[in-house]
């Protein structure tokens, strides 16, 4: 049979890449595959600066060496990438996720304490519990149990979490005893460089440049070097913003493997499973839409709108969680960016191989990524926090066949059993630092309300599970409780 395959292919002219990947049925070639892979690339980039930036954030107390978030950002994004692509011979691509990894950062080492192995365990063990849920086939199970406002309550929380970081690692808010919060110092020269990357990130936006936030981050850091040599400022780290004095290096893998479940111990056990829940859920429900949205612009969705064979897409980004997380580099997921590669044409998995080749290829170029500053990826969350907001809320609502309701005169807020869940998960994120107690508050005040209106059947068993749990939880030194 393989000879017979062989010859065939060699009678129609066909390569060996056109017949692995099913160029031909797909109704595309290797140039277009070529061309789309490079294209993904472009617009995913950006992550390869912004995920270092976030976890060695200088506030985090047990923070990351970039050498090393680079490399295994570099790393998990090539290898899973390609795994995808070669997995489901479809144009999708994956890289640490945004949201999750400043979740890590600013809840888990940050608000909680953990060390950096152990706050990688928790993505490890949320990654596990997902692979479970698919290799079994009770996601959907899951995905019903969570009523859609507040799923997608869940997606704008992390959006705005996503937002206010960029703004605070820009300048434009800062501390403040009295009020909490304040407008930073605009004469300031980092707050001067966070706004002209602003202008430029926008502008490029609004030109429907490819790579528009990978270039805004390289542009604005041309300005921050300007801007630090021209007037001598000692607002920026030495090195960062500087001429770098080398470009490449032999990668970091030095935090690679190092991960640890001793958060349970630290945290207490229903704690700790609360935390694994909550970042679980965030990582969960957003994939299906992202699969969805991309595959309905690829052609890949059947007459039903169903994605076939979604199992194998669902199956590789869960393992996604588990060797981001492995790796020190938070969970990588698949990215909605997809869609570019797919925009110029890209349709087999092909497009994800080229684009997880150029991502292996970048891990030598970490010297550079330290020298941005943080006010060259400020723009970048801010937009991305926006896009989060929308994009994936609105994909979330595709996957289930309904209309997005993120929209104006989309969610009810007038409506308190809608209204006031959607807005405590929302809020409750960015003014905590904190997903867990967002999605504790908003999972309590739906099960609440709809109970003191007599709805008791309208709310899923394990959503009175769960907020039973979560009442523990925030009641837990109250109670005396160490758990």
């Amino acid at each position: 049979m393989s000879g017979r395959a062989v010859g065939a292919g060699a009678a129609t002219g066909e390569s060996w890449l056109e017949r692995f990947f099913h160029l031909r049925e797909l109704g595309t070639n290797v140039r277009t595959e070529l061309l789309a892979g490079v294209t993904t690339f472009m617009v995913m980039a950006y992550i390869i600066f912004v995920n270092p930036q976030i976890l060695s954030a200088p506030d985090v107390p047990d923070k990351l060496a970039i050498s090393a978030v680079t490399t295994a950002t570099a790393l998990v994004a090539g290898v899973m990438t390609i795994a995808m692509g070669l997995a489901t011979n479809r144009a999708y691509a994956m890289a640490p996720g945004m949201g999750l990894n400043a979740v890590v950062a600013f809840q888990l080492m940050g608000a909680l304490g953990l060390t950096a192995a152990e706050a990688m365990g928790v993505i490890v063990a949320e990654g596990l519990v997902i692979t479970v849920l698919v290799l079994l086939g009770i996601r959907r199970y899951v995905m019903e149990a969570i009523p859609l406002e507040l799923k997608q309550a869940i997606s704008v929380g992390i959006g705005l979490f996503i937002l206010f970081i960029g703004l605070v690692n820009g300048g434009i808010v800062v501390r403040d005893e009295a009020t909490l919060v304040r407008l930073g110092d605009l004469n300031s020269v980092p707050v001067f460089v966070t706004g002209v990357g602003l202008l430029i990130t926008l502008f490029l936006l609004a030109r429907n440049v490819r790579g528009a936030l990978l270039w805004g981050i390289l542009l604005t850091t041309v300005v921050a070097m300007i801007a630090r040599a021209v007037t001598g400022t000692d607002a920026f780290p030495p090195g960062v913003a500087q001429f770098p004095t080398q470009w490449i290096a032999v990668p970091d893998f030095s935090r690679i493997g190092d991960f640890s479940f001793g958060f349970f111990a630290k945290l207490g056990i229903l704690t700790a499973i609360l935390v694994v829940f909550s970042i679980m859920l965030a990582d969960f429900f957003d994939t299906m839409g992202t699969l969805i949205g991309v595959g309905r612009q690829a052609g890949y969705l059947n007459e039903r709108g169903e994605l076939p064979q979604a199992q194998r897409a669902l199956l590789v980004d869960s393992l996604g969680a588990v060797v981001g997380g492995a790796c020190s580099a938070s969970s990588a997921t698949t990215y909605i960016e997809s869609a570019a590669g797919i925009g110029v044409g890209g349709r087999s998995g092909l497009v994800s191989v080229v684009t997880g080749i150029l991502f292996l290829l970048s891990m030598p170029f970490w010297p550079v990524v330290g020298i941005v500053p943080a006010q060259a990826t400020a723009p970048a969350l801010i937009v991305v926090g926006w896009m989060m907001m929308g994009v994936l809320s609105r994909a979330e609502a595709e996957a289930e066949g309904k209309p997005s309701r993120v929209q104006v005169g989309g969610i009810d807020f007038a409506n308190i059993e809608v209204g006031l869940p959607v807005t405590m998960t929302m809020l409750m994120m960015p003014f905590t630092y904190s997903i867990t107690d967002g999605i504790g508050a908003g999972f309590i005040t739906w099960t609440l309300i709809k109970v003191f209106r007599g709805k008791f059947r309208e709310v899923h068993p394990v959503l009175y599970v769960v907020s039973a749990a979560f009442v523990i939880y925030f009641l837990r030194h109250a109670l005396g409780l160490v758990v």
